[in-house]
């Protein structure tokens, strides 16, 4: 019998749940080299203006497991990408374009004007992403990012995209 349905089922995104925060900072830790830990997930989300989605698989088997995830806060008019993250295994798949569409879609029926973000300005597969997505460099952030391996100079690009 195969079951090669259930693999193919794009994934779907929500709104996290609490019960979820655990599995975010696993993938937080596996993304970055200062992860968050469940706590400081928990008060962030807790914040008023912070939106917290989830990308998960549909199952019929009831799994839940988040897949990838995306923070964005919003301020008055405008909002910002405060991390996104996919699982390491499930790079590639287009999971973090479906977060930042379904993210944007959000942001403009919450009548946002602009979306930032900073990305690391060697991050490839990010950059891509973002620009195929509409957003350009407004600006540059020599040093944000501290790279421990001491590759590149830590270069944040500053990237915005207009939603109205």
């Amino acid at each position: 019998m195969s079951f090669w349905w259930f693999w193919t089922q794009p994934p779907v995104v929500e709104e996290a749940l609490d019960e979820d925060l655990p599995k975010i900072a696993d993938i937080h830790a596996a993304s970055f080299a200062h992860a968050w830990n469940v706590g400081e997930l928990a008060r962030m989300k807790a914040q008023q203006g912070t939106l917290f989605l989830v990308a998960r698989r549909s199952s019929p088997y009831g799994s839940r497991t988040p897949l990838g995830f995306l923070i964005l806060r919003i301020a008055a008019d405008e909002a910002e990408v405060i991390t996104i993250a996919v699982a390491p295994r499930q790079r590639g798949r287009g999971i973090g374009k479906k977060l930042m569409e379904a993210g944007l879609f959000r942001l403009y029926g919450e009548r946002c004007s602009h979306l930032f973000l900073e990305v690391d300005a060697t991050n490839e597969t990010a950059l891509l992403l973002y620009r195929d997505l509409g957003f350009r460099e407004v600006g540059q952030r020599k040093g944000y990012y501290g790279k421990p391996d001491g590759g590149g100079d830590g270069t944040a690009l500053v990237m915005r995209i207009d939603l109205r």
